[in-house]
């Protein structure tokens, strides 16, 4: 499989096959099983770094021509059916530490989960943090999409992280260098997420743990979580509640193959079990133009959708 040539005036390096790494390298990696929708194609290559350094090497080696993309939990992910070109970097257990820097400040590595993170803080009887137990995904997407959930929002807790460029550069960018706004960041395109600094307040572990079971509780009522979804479907808009408008526009349990708009929570897209990611997607258009029609509001995807059609055309 050879990477795509470089354009004039970049000087060309190399493809992933030719790079000595301490990690695993791997070729035509399935996707499906990484990503909550259990749907999708494969990557061109799947990276899983041994540390920072190995990850840093890597991509200054990388041909500058070959797209780079970060895979979290695959919480509030599409991959498209004909794959994803380039290499898919996923960061396994030794970007998943977490560690008590001061009395309100925690060092998360951005593998780690929201379950541990505020886990973490918990026990180190620090508040604030709470919220990032109802967030299926890890550090590195939760910084890449200011993530958030029950009035907060990583912005709310951000002192800086740490960042490799598509180039192998390390940065560390602080937070007002990252730019967030609702469900986004000025994060460069490739950049991958490996730590990053969050400070709450000082708070009593059993006052935390009441807050992370309160959160778990309102989650398990309202969401369906035992299926296979993706997380919230689209933003809110300004003033308004996605899953309502959806509703007032008649989509919810509305099907499209194997793909399903959720009785329970209408801003859930699920795959009853034999959907591809091409019904998913094109249920969530069928709903965008629904709402459209319905309250003339033009619903923003929140999940991101990647890859290739299965025709194999780059969208």
């Amino acid at each position: 499989m050879s990477a795509p040539v470089a354009s004039a005036g970049v000087e060309r390096r190399g493809a992933p096959r030719d790079i000595v790494v301490r990690g695993k390298l791997t070729p035509g990696a399935p996707l499906a099983p990484l990503v909550w929708f259990k749907a999708g194609g494969a990557a061109d290559w799947l990276f899983e770094p041994a540390d920072p350094d190995d990850l840093a090497q890597f991509l200054r080696e990388l041909d500058p021509a070959v797209p780079v993309m970060a895979l979290g939990l695959g919480s509030n992910l599409i991959v498209r059916d004909g794959g994803v070109a380039g290499v898919v970097v996923r960061l396994g257990k030794p970007f998943a530490l977490v560690e008590r820097l001061d009395a309100t400040t925690l060092r998360c590595g951005g593998g780690a989960s929201g379950i541990l993170v505020s886990s973490t803080a918990r026990d180190a009887g620090i508040g604030g943090l709470e919220f990032l137990r109802s967030i299926p995904g890890t550090v590195g997407g939760f910084v890449r999409m200011n993530g958030g959930a029950y009035g907060r929002e990583v912005k709310d807790i951000l002192v800086e992280a740490d960042v490799i460029l598509r180039s192998g550069e390390r940065l560390t960018m602080a937070l007002d260098a990252l730019g967030f706004t609702y469900r986004h960041s000025a994060l460069p395109a490739g950049a991958v997420v490996v730590s990053a600094t969050f400070r709450g307040h000082p708070a009593e572990p059993a006052a935390i743990q009441a807050e992370m079971d309160r959160i778990a509780a309102a989650r398990e009522q309202s969401q369906p979580l035992r299926s296979k979804t993706g997380g919230s479907t689209f933003k809110n808009p300004p003033g308004e509640k996605a899953w309502e408008l959806v509703d007032r526009a008649g989509c919810r349990g509305l099907s499209l193959g194997g793909a399903q708009v959720s009785e329970k929570h209408t801003n859930f897209l699920i795959n009853t079990g034999t959907a591809s990611s091409a019904d998913i997607e094109q249920l969530g258009e069928e709903v965008r133009r629904r709402v459209q029609a319905d309250s003339g509001i033009t619903l923003e995807w929140e999940i991101q959708r990647v890859g290739r059609s299965p025709d194999g055309d780059i969208q």
